[in-house]
């Protein structure tokens, strides 16, 4: 039997409440996440003309970087959660600090020379990416230490995400309504808010970890399920930011239609925080696995025709949205609550979800790199920027943007069919 098998040690049961008090500083942290991610390529290519290239390397420099701390952070997290957990909070604070410091500076850069904004922005993502990774892995590793049944870490999860694509959805709209230096005012505000409610929720308490726990937990990749799992992450992945990379360039030159970029958003994550309670019935009724699996096929369905569109096809486009937005749901609830069951049923739980979760961010920010440090110079090198609309061009930006996204996830559905499905075609994961 698989750490993904096994069950998970027996916790009291989580209410709503708990729940909400724990996921509310998921708000926060997507708030942030969806400008560094979708709109910061288009602001610096558009605002201040820094070449695709340039910031695709860039982008991927600082995102490698930023993923290379997080196992050690995630190392991190498990010592002060079980040995300094007076402490905790405090250093979520300093995070949130470095955080609003960060996105501030990346938005409001004071030199705007192609070499001196090139410098600056790279010293603003390397403070916002730190204080963004100390407080979303602490976050996660939070979450996990509950343990408790499939269904309960699927919920734990759920509200976590929940949380996130609210502030998402208010990512995407305030900057249109209040400019960028209220949206940093509002950042500031979210952050302080989700760690109060956060240091009124539970915690796991913390326990005595073994040199045998401590040395599994250090050596995370010897694990053959953690393997398998984190091979379907990375493809899904990828298959998921290359679309929220090149979102707003789809729809200012294909679609041609930009006054519909904060609804095209709306869509897309309201469908994703609506199809959440969803996803926890079908986990309940077919497992995590099918219903994953299920989900990256519609979410195949959803671009292919994405790739059959052109100017104009608002309408067509929101059911894209729509579709798609569905899919990520389960994107949201699945995979870590796959994770904190492997660690539970590894008999890692209360040891080192941190030294997992560490990992798992860190593959998280590898697909974000490659979406941006790959698909970016690609479009460039299919000879599309910004503004061009030529056949070549716009050719060139649906590959990149519905097709190429279709072969991954195709590819992670076939991984996960291989290593669980087909292998394990009457007993699902818990």
């Amino acid at each position: 039997m698989t750490g993904l098998e096994a069950a998970a040690a027996p916790v009291a049961s989580l209410g709503n409440a708990a729940c909400a008090r724990y996921g509310a500083l998921g708000l926060a942290l997507a708030f942030v996440a969806l400008p560094l991610y979708i709109s910061l390529p288009a602001h610096y290519a558009q605002s201040f003309g820094m070449p695709l290239a340039q910031l695709g390397a860039l982008l991927l420099g600082a995102r490698l970087f930023d993923a290379a701390l997080d196992p050690w952070i995630g190392r991190l997290c498990d010592r002060w959660l079980n040995q300094y957990p007076a402490r905790v909070l405090p250093l979520m604070r300093a995070a949130a600090v470095l955080l609003a410091c960060g996105f501030v500076a990346l938005f409001f850069p004071p030199w705007q020379t192609p070499q001196a904004l090139l410098l600056w922005c790279a010293a603003a993502l390397l403070l916002t990416y730190l204080g963004y990774s100390v407080l979303s892995v602490m976050h996660q590793t939070w979450g996990a230490r509950f343990g408790g049944s499939a269904v309960q870490q699927s919920r734990v999860a759920a509200w976590r995400e929940g949380f996130a694509l609210l502030g998402v959805i208010t990512a995407s709209l305030l900057p249109a309504w209040i400019g960028w230096a209220g949206t940093a005012l509002s950042l500031a505000f979210a952050l302080g808010l989700g760690l109060l409610l956060l240091g009124r929720a539970p915690r796991a308490p913390a326990q005595p970890t073994t040199p045998a726990q401590t040395s599994l937990g250090a050596s995370v990749w010897l694990r053959s399920d953690f393997r398998r799992l984190m091979a379907v992450f990375l493809c899904n992945g990828i298959a998921t930011a290359i679309p929220a990379s090149l979102l707003l360039f789809f729809v200012r030159d294909r679609l041609q239609t930009p006054q519909w970029e904060g609804a095209y958003l709306a869509v897309y994550f309201c469908a994703a925080a609506l199809s959440l309670p969803l996803w926890l019935r079908m986990v309940k009724r077919w497992g995590h696995t099918r219903s994953w699996c299920m989900a990256m096929l519609l979410a195949v369905a959803a671009f292919a025709w994405a790739a059959r569109l052109g100017a104009g096809d608002s309408l067509a486009f929101t059911a894209v949205c729509l579709a798609s937005g569905l899919a990520m749901g389960a994107d949201l609830a699945i995979p870590s609550a796959l994770l904190a069951r492997l660690v539970h049923g590894a008999g890692l739980g209360g040891h080192a979800e941190g030294a997992f979760f560490g990992w798992w961010n860190a593959a998280n920010k590898l697909n974000l790199a490659l979406a941006a440090g790959l698909s970016l110079p690609l479009l460039q090198a299919l000879g599309y920027a910004p503004g061009q609309r030529t056949d070549a061009a716009l050719q060139g930006l649906t590959l990149a943007y519905c097709l190429l996204p279709c072969l991954l996830k195709l590819m992670a559905a076939g991984l996960l069919y291989q290593f669980w499905i087909r292998t394990s075609p009457n007993k699902e994961l818990p």
